[in-house]
């Protein structure tokens, strides 16, 4: 699951996790043995590194579960009994909701302290051997979609360092959870238990369809799957099968992992050969600022605007031909960190909104290609 909780995307990216208009657009990769399947596979179980999270209460008794089954069966022309049998045997997972709530008494923003999370000797060290393990898989990839093999290598580790962490929930658990109990508390409730409610309709679709089990997909507290932590709108329509072998498992195949996350990122609109960011100080007056920061990570600005408003660009960012955003990181007392992001540092954003961890991705796919023998 993206590693601030936003899903689309890949989670409202991100939490994630977080519309979304995918397509795979991938060519069929050689020696192809059947048509892929749009649903989870069914291969083996996602792999664990700790016992299952248990839930509590089952919601076969709950009236709003069962309603929201047969509703769904009704416009997605599925099976009654079987949605009711399933949603059945999902259980409340008593401490999920609590983990949406924003912290009553939050700590101050700090980029360096996030940084040292996510790059650091563990992660790069696992992501050099990955890379050297998929190169060619990396770079069919980058060829296919544009995405640099760098930035999937920086997205699979900062979510899940390569698959060794892909969460202990039960995903009918978390989505039930979060669907039909959601925190009323948080300040945007209502939307976010509409969010969860679609996520969980993919899910159950996507089983019932596949005729999969759907009671035994790990995944984070918040449903996310496998080694991208893919929420289920984002497996249906971003995951590839890029390991020919007629199956989509993001669980267990590499492969099927890096195209999917290249495909996502194309599917967001990745531009080929565009930077993510340019290194940027400022030297103009506080409203300068104050008017750089007011769109956030969304690029607004073109070059001329921007550094009319006291942002001072190197040769390289001067010659920028799309918009740019001021991005700010924070770093506690200390002063802040400042880089003009791309279009493609916002694309990065849609996995996860903060960009926190789009620098995160960036300067960890940076750090393992860096240690790759020459």
């Amino acid at each position: 699951m993206q590693a601030l909780i936003r899903m689309a995307p890949l989670w409202l990216a991100a939490c994630l996790l977080p519309g979304l208009a995918g397509a795979n657009n991938a060519p069929s990769p050689p020696k192809k043995k059947a048509a892929a399947s749009a649903r989870p596979a069914a291969k083996k179980p996602a792999p664990k590194t700790a016992a299952t999270v248990q839930g509590t209460q089952s919601y076969a008794q709950r009236a709003d579960a069962m309603t929201f089954a047969d509703d769904l069966a009704e416009r997605r022309q599925l099976d009654r009994d079987g949605l009711r049998q399933t949603l059945s045997q999902a259980r409340l997972l008593p401490g999920v909701p609590k983990l949406m709530l924003p912290p009553s008494h939050p700590s101050a923003k700090n980029w360096q302290a996030y940084r040292a999370r996510f790059v650091e000797p563990i992660r790069i060290g696992a992501g050099l051997r990955f890379w050297q393990q998929h190169r060619a898989s990396l770079e069919r990839a980058e060829q296919t979609f544009g995405v640099p093999a760098a930035i999937i290598v920086g997205i699979l580790g900062v979510e899940t360092i390569y698959g060794q962490h892909m969460g202990n929930y039960r995903v009918l658990d978390a989505l039930a959870t979060l669907a039909f109990d959601f925190p009323a508390a948080h300040p945007r409730a209502a939307e976010r238990q509409a969010y969860f409610r679609s996520e969980l309709e993919h899910f159950l679709a996507q089983h019932q369809r596949a005729g999969t089990d759907p009671l035994r997909p790990r995944g984070s507290y918040a449903g996310a799957m496998g080694q991208p932590q893919f929420m289920p709108s984002s497996w249906a329509r971003y995951a590839i099968d890029f390991d020919g072998d007629g199956r989509i498992d993001l669980f267990n195949s590499a492969d099927d992992a890096i195209g999917s996350v290249a495909n996502y990122f194309k599917g967001y609109g990745w531009q080929t050969g565009l930077p993510t960011h340019y290194p940027v100080r400022l030297d103009g007056s506080a409203q300068d600022k104050e008017a750089l920061l007011l769109p956030d990570i969304l690029p607004t600005f073109s070059v001329t605007s921007f550094t009319a408003r006291g942002a001072v660009l190197n040769e390289a960012g001067q010659r920028h031909p799309g918009a740019l955003a001021l991005i700010e990181l924070q770093n506690g007392g200390a002063e802040p960190s400042y880089v003009a992001g791309t279009e493609n540092f916002y694309v990065i954003t849609r996995y996860n909104w903060s960009s926190y961890y789009a620098m995160a991705v960036i300067e960890l796919g940076e750090a393992v290609a860096q240690a790759l023998p020459r």
